[in-house]
């Protein structure tokens, strides 16, 4: 269900105002995470890819922290309830076309729906990006260990879905660790709030077992 936020009484309605003014109100955040747990972890599980693995983790903070869930509608703000994933996967003639998947929060569920798509996407290739905005775009760039990063964007201001990036694995001493990047629209959020996601991902990322154990202790 997608509902709308009430501007007139959001704490930062003037910021809102002051960056949706701007010609490019987006800002960019690279930073490297550790995957040591991760990788050490993921054998253990299935069928379980890193890259997917990556999306699931990123998609889980996403869908926990409010403003990942804001979308620009012209001067309104869209909240989605639920955010799920879109990413670019390669083809074997080099080119790339884009894979959509549903958010579970069970990690299992997830990467049998993810798996599956790319999987029907590698199998039927179109190129036929997906009109929606209850996504995260990502993409993987398993070649380069980036400090910096830019996407391309439309001439415009009225797109507002989360950019996430990751980044070829570089190992220092007993450490495995990731470029990872993240564009947001300034308008519907602050480097807080970024700050908060990639702590959240950092903490899933040491302890993923802790987290997994704790979501089938719910369910």
């Amino acid at each position: 269900m997608t509902t709308y936020l009430d501007v007139t009484t959001w704490s930062r309605r003037e910021l809102f105002k002051f960056f949706l003014s701007y010609d490019n109100p987006y800002f960019n955040v690279c930073l490297r995470l550790d995957v040591t747990e991760l990788l050490s972890w993921l054998p253990g599980r299935a069928k379980a890819g890193v890259a997917l693995a990556n999306h699931y983790f990123a998609l889980r903070v996403a869908n926990e922290i409010e403003p990942f869930h804001y979308r620009l509608q012209e001067d309104k703000v869209l909240v989605h309830d639920v955010i799920n994933g879109g990413t670019t996967v390669l083809m074997p003639d080099e080119t790339f076309t884009f894979a959509y998947f549903d958010y579970h929060e069970n990690f299992d569920d997830f990467m049998k729906g993810a798996q599956e798509s790319v999987a029907q996407t590698i199998a039927k290739p179109t190129f036929q990006p997906t009109p929606r905005d209850n996504l995260i775009y990502f993409t993987t760039l398993p070649w380069l260990s980036f400090t910096s990063f830019a996407h391309a964007r439309k001439r415009g201001r009225g797109d507002s879905v989360p950019r996430i990036v990751f980044g070829k694995f570089v190992k220092e001493n007993d450490r495995t660790w990731m470029p990872f990047s993240v564009e947001v629209h300034h308008a519907l959020m602050d480097g807080l709030h970024v700050g908060r996601f990639v702590n959240r991902l950092q903490e899933m990322l040491d302890s993923p077992e802790d987290f997994l154990a704790a979501q089938k202790s719910r369910s």
